[in-house]
């Protein structure tokens, strides 16, 4: 009788073991365990910072908050090559669960460490262009995300309505980054399909900036600067010069334009960022892989114009735009 007793609660001792593994393991599979979300920011200016701020809210939104059940690893490269280096072999080092790229830099380095860990990237005008996906369909590897891509062909028609008098339209861009040369090439096309001539300027870092500012002013009647990111962390510098020579300047996104810019018809890049954020919770809620994820375009776009740019260079904003004039 004893030696059937001793075998009944061996027994159950066993199963109340296995119970609590099993229940260990599901509390894991359920979220329990912290996951670590490495980001990585090329550069700090209005709409990156926006974009991460979206993407940390929607999972805060979602129930994924830093300190509590995930840890945010954030790093800003200050627009650095070897930072990206440093940071992207940061994160494959510890492994981390996951990576949020903010710009085409900072997803092209960080790609370029690892083909394990899921990366999504924002602010990102083609992933194709930089390849960083075999198409926006189906990214083919372990990268995907969202794009920034704007509606330049609108916004050049944005110019047109603003500065009606305009025969020669510039554009700056850093030509060494990918995205803004396809942005550049975009609008090339649509100033010329108007029947205005193009001209262009070009730098590699920002402290060319003021130098390309002063000599396209003397070539155009306004000026158009894509979403790029040596640009938007260098808008002081443009309106420094634009101010005084009066020209009006279109620009790829609503930052760039509160920094010093006239007017745009652009992207929410806190939306951006949030969607996705939403994006990373299907990867950590419903199994989802980057590589059959589609990259995914902004919903809508928001004009913003400039009040005090607008006094400042003599300008008069139509009557349907008005109600889109800011003062900040």
């Amino acid at each position: 009788m004893k030696k059937r007793l001793k075998l009944a609660i061996s027994v159950l001792l066993v199963l109340l073991l296995v119970g609590l593994v099993g229940c260990s393991r599901d509390n894991e599979a359920k979220g329990d365990k912290k996951l670590v979300i490495g980001i990585i920011q090329f550069a700090e200016h209005i709409a990156l910072d926006a974009a991460r701020d979206g993407f940390i809210d929607a999972l805060a939104d979602n129930g994924y908050k830093d300190g509590e059940n995930i840890e945010i690893d954030y790093h800003n490269a200050q627009a650095d090559q070897n930072n990206l280096g440093t940071i992207s072999d940061r994160f494959v080092a510890n492994n981390v669960d996951l990576v949020l790229a903010i710009a085409t830099p900072a997803a092209q380095s960080i790609a370029g460490k690892t083909t394990e860990i899921p990366i999504l990237g924002t602010a990102i005008t083609d992933y194709v262009v930089a390849r960083l996906a075999e198409s926006n369909e189906k990214p083919g590897g372990n990268v995907s995300g969202t794009t920034d891509m704007n509606p330049i062909k609108e916004q050049i028609d944005l110019l047109v309505k603003l500065v009606p008098d305009a025969k020669t339209v510039g554009v700056l861009y850093n030509s060494s980054e990918d995205n803004s040369v396809l942005q550049a090439q975009i609008a090339k096309e649509a100033v010329e399909a108007k029947g205005l001539v193009y001209t262009e300027v070009t730098v590699s870092n920002t402290n060319e900036v003021q130098q390309a500012t002063q000599a396209i002013v003397n070539q155009c009647d306004a000026i158009y600067i894509p979403t790029d990111n040596i640009f938007a962390s260098a808008m002081p510098v443009v309106h420094g010069v634009t101010s005084q020579s009066k020209t009006p300047v279109i620009c790829g996104e609503s930052g760039m334009v509160m920094s010093g810019g006239l007017a745009t018809l652009g992207i929410n890049y806190y939306e951006l960022g949030y969607q996705t954020g939403l994006m990373a919770i299907r990867i950590f809620e419903e199994g989802a892989h980057p590589s059959t994820m589609p990259i995914e375009a902004a919903k809508e776009f928001d004009f913003t114009i400039n009040g005090k740019v607008a006094e400042e260079i003599g300008l008069e904003i139509p009557e349907d735009l008005l109600e889109y004039v800011v003062y900040e």
